[in-house]
């Protein structure tokens, strides 16, 4: 569902504001869009999208982790205790993590602490792109990728995540 959000009107708006409006498409990462100001004004959502994933891809190795640190474990202890964001609420919700039964449950709890053992970072999986069991299918299948591969493959999820969020917020003229 878009907004009444233009790319003109983001384009017009100073950094602090620029920064506020987008802080959350990438995970708690500000420094983002904080950065992406600089590289104003944005042609479309495409440009403006592009100019984000450039510049997380040539972010530093520690901030490209912190950037994979701050998404949520999938239906973990942020959505047990309320503390999602708000995208990831309604994202982990449209997937129906909110509604695991008791073997779901305890599948992703053992997934998440694997994962995480093994990668130094939660799963990350743009939930639009699948229904509930292509999720629990993609996260087995991933869990073992050598960890350099992991990396990539994340980063390449919150890039499509972030996508999905700038369309979901900016009007498309």
């Amino acid at each position: 569902m878009n907004s009444d959000l233009t790319i003109d009107h983001l384009n017009k708006l100073p950094q602090e504001e620029f920064t506020r409006v987008l802080a959350d498409i990438f995970e708690h990462s500000s420094w983002i869009p904080e950065r992406a100001w600089q590289v104003r004004p944005f042609k479309n959502t495409d440009h403006l999208h592009k100019s984000m994933v450039n510049i997380v891809e040539h972010a530093k190795l520690d901030e490209k982790l912190s950037l994979l640190c701050a998404h949520p474990q999938l239906a973990g202890k942020e959505a047990k205790s309320g503390t999602l964001t708000s995208s990831s609420t309604e994202e982990q919700s449209a997937a129906n993590l909110n509604s695991l039964d008791r073997n779901e449950m305890d599948e992703i709890t053992r997934l998440n602490a694997f994962y995480i053992e093994r990668h130094g970072f939660p799963f990350i999986i743009a939930v639009k792109n699948h229904d509930k069991p292509g999720i629990f299918s993609e996260f087995r299948r991933r869990a073992n990728n050598a960890p350099e591969l992991e990396f990539d493959t994340a980063l390449a999820q919150v890039a499509m995540i972030a996508r999905f969020r700038l369309d979901a917020l900016i009007e498309v003229a």
